[in-house]
């Protein structure tokens, strides 16, 4: 980094914050903290769910999925389109007609106070950790680049962005966004074409996607299938994509504060449509375009060569160790099959617009031999990593750290470090402000004897409890901000992909999530306590399938992707439940689910 990477780095940083201090004016009520009055408009809705869903993993961690795994990763998106409609027409049309603040006020009105406190608890916790791990991925960039301390380092990328979140609210947070992603896109458009016109002189963009696809890198369809039979434990395939994605869309959406927050904020139910709706059609055209830009990078480093670890400060470590003179004769052998898949590159491109010619065929089989040796070397490192203690060799984080650090030029250097800031703060302000939300009116308001907050209610208040509840929510968003700190200090122990990780975790808890809403919304006569009792009982054996490898007695469950995790916590809330209300008996009565308009 250079001086004009960090005069851009720190321009376009301080630019947003002080922009999001300037946009912070709302009214000193909750509604105006938390909802931005209702005023917005629906692709200020949109850009706010954008830039809540694409955190800086998404773009760092991205392009490294689609080196390591290639594209397959985008059939996690193809259930969301479905999930948009749902949405649409069961979801939205209640929650503007009840004039609710968060997600969770319905279940109490359907159900009862535990069932609302308990699904506001299984959000709080999962979007907290998930938080923690988001202020994370922009701090390894810090990291890695500068050698910077990773505690003081968490504190600084957390402390920056709650200054506009806790004095702006909802408010603050969409209208950052909306520059913010201006910036992303612009940014990430750059490398895309920056990519391309670092590759040899006689290689193009379609060279490149060839070598790609050659090497399996744009496996974008895949059926999940094997010679045994469908593996349920193959993570992105069409049916885990599209079954298990919906259910963790349509929960994500549809339940998790943080995104029904940034629909509550519209004007009304159309303008909250069309947001919902457009993002429905953009996403997985972005997500694309982010994955295709980690196998350019990919094709890249076959002329380039590639490193035995992208993470550099690892092999300082495995040489401190008795590995160090295998590593040397690994990084020897590397060196020379680098310089021969160079050769296999260049010559296999020449030959593209001849698939049917010999010389083809031969650095078709050549590409991919050296490919899997080279595969096989990095594989060799890690596992010197892991058995030395010097870390965790997955570096499917930093690929996209190292090429731009290594190759881009003074200037969109420190442009690329900023979109990655950009990204994090995004969708980490929006969750400091869903999660304040959710403490003060699931937990706060409702604990300490207030009723469940309406747009009346609210209406009556006092000024001055207008500006005590203010206060209060700028004080929760303080806290839920340092609590992501805390756990941000923990995040540098996760070895695997972090964009993996965090939706693993939401997949946890998102499945039994959406179970209870989907009881609310379309089993009437089935009541609060058959609801939460099922709730209980599913979340508990989710928790156990995902982690039956590590508890021996329950070995004998079977081993599934975790987006089915999605499917199962679902219905298997509204199975059980069915089956316990005759046993149970009936709650209170049942809320009209219709769809009306406010």
């Amino acid at each position: 980094m250079n001086a004009l990477d960090w005069t851009i780095l720190v321009l376009t940083l301080l630019g947003i914050v002080l922009y999001g201090l300037y946009k912070s004016r709302a009214s000193r009520n909750l509604e105006g903290y938390f909802l931005s009055n209702r005023s917005m408009p629906w692709y200020l809705v949109l850009l706010s769910i954008m830039g809540t869903q694409a955190s800086a993993i998404t773009f760092l961690s991205g392009p490294g999925q689609a080196f390591a795994d290639g594209m397959r990763f985008v059939q996690y998106y193809f259930g969301l389109p479905l999930a948009m409609i749902v949405i649409c027409i069961t979801f939205v049309p209640l929650f503007n007609r009840l004039r609710v603040f968060t997600a969770y006020e319905f279940l109490e009105e359907r159900f009862d106070t535990r069932t609302r406190l308990f699904t506001s608890f299984l959000f709080l916790l999962q979007r907290g950790l998930s938080t923690g791990i988001s202020i994370y991925a922009p701090t390894i960039i810090l990291c890695a680049l500068f050698g910077w301390d990773v505690f003081w380092t968490n504190i600084l990328m957390g402390g920056l962005l709650i200054i506009y979140t806790v004095a702006g609210g909802a408010r603050a947070v969409a209208h950052t966004q909306k520059l913010q992603l201006f910036i992303i896109f612009a940014g990430m458009a750059l490398v895309g074409y920056w990519v391309v016109h670092l590759l040899p002189s006689n290689v193009g963009m379609g060279e490149a996607l060839h070598i790609g696809g050659k090497l399996g890198r744009l496996n974008i369809i895949t059926d999940g299938d094997t010679a045994g039979g469908f593996d349920w434990t193959d993570k992105y395939n069409i049916w885990s994509g599209v079954i298990g994605g919906f259910f963790l869309a349509l929960s994500y959406f549809g339940t998790d504060q943080s995104q029904v927050g940034r629909y509550l904020t519209a004007q009304n139910n159309t303008e909250s449509r069309l947001g919902l709706l457009m993002n429905g059609l953009v996403k997985i055209p972005m997500q694309f375009g982010i994955l295709l830009i980690g196998v350019l990078i990919f094709s890249f480093y076959q002329f380039r060569g590639t490193p035995l670890t992208f993470n550099s400060a690892l092999v300082a470590n495995v040489e401190a160790t008795p590995y160090r003179d295998s590593l040397r004769q690994l990084q020897d052998a590397t060196d020379t099959l680098n310089t021969q898949r160079r050769h296999s590159a260049e010559r296999f491109a020449a030959w593209v617009q001849q698939p049917a010619s010999d010389s083809f065929a031969y650095y078709s089989r050549e590409l991919k031999a050296q490919q899997q040796q080279s595969e096989t070397h990095r594989k060799t490192f890690r596992e010197w990593t892991k058995q030395s203690g010097a870390g965790d060799g997955n570096d499917t984080n930093y690929v996209f750290l190292a090429f731009v650090k290594e190759n881009l030029p003074a200037g969109l250097r420190g442009l690329l470090i900023a979109v990655i800031f950009l990204a994090a703060w995004g969708s980490i302000a929006a969750a400091l402000n869903s999660l304040a939300a959710s403490t003060v009116v699931d937990l706060h308001k409702r604990l300490s004897g207030g009723a469940s907050i309406t747009r009346s209610e609210s209406a009556a208040d006092t000024g001055a409890q207008e500006r005590s509840d203010y206060r209060i929510s700028q004080g929760y968003t303080l806290a839920w901000g340092l609590f992501s700190i805390v756990v941000a200090q923990f995040a540098h122990r996760l070895g695997q992909s972090l964009i993996e990780t965090v939706n693993i975790l939401g997949s946890l808890f998102y499945g039994v999530i959406l179970g209870i809403f989907l009881v609310a919304f379309y089993l009437k006569r089935v009541a609060g306590p058959a609801t939460f009792v099922a709730s209980l009982i599913v979340e508990l054996f989710v928790i156990l399938l995902f982690f039956n490898e590590q508890i021996p007695p329950l070995a004998w469950l079977p081993d599934i992707s975790f987006l089915w995790l999605n499917a199962i916590g679902a219905l298997g809330v509204v199975g059980l439940a069915l089956l316990l209300q005759p046993l149970l008996g009936a709650g209170k009565r049942s809320v009209d689910t219709g769809t009306g308009h406010p």
